[in-house]
């Protein structure tokens, strides 16, 4: 099971992450991968500076924003499934 987290926190919540994880979602059951992955939720993954951080298992921290998620979702979790 991949383990998807993704910021919540203050920052991140104002750059939109609700709007992510509902992304997130969407692309995961429109790719019939729910059974392979987990979005978990987290305060801070320290880099509040860069956008919304996700975090592909123990993978760095990635700047994740609505212009750039079907790239970060095919490079990080398709690729990787």
């Amino acid at each position: 099971m991949m383990t998807i987290t993704v910021c919540i926190g203050s920052s991140c919540h104002l750059k939109g992450s609700y709007n992510i994880v509902s992304e997130l979602q969407k692309l995961i059951a429109d790719n019939n991968l729910e059974s392979q992955t987990e979005i978990k939720a987290s305060f801070c993954l320290g880099e509040c500076k860069n956008g919304v951080c996700v975090k592909v298992e123990d993978g760095p921290v990635i700047s994740v924003n609505k212009d750039n998620i079907d790239e970060f979702f095919n490079e990080h979790i398709i690729k990787n499934l």
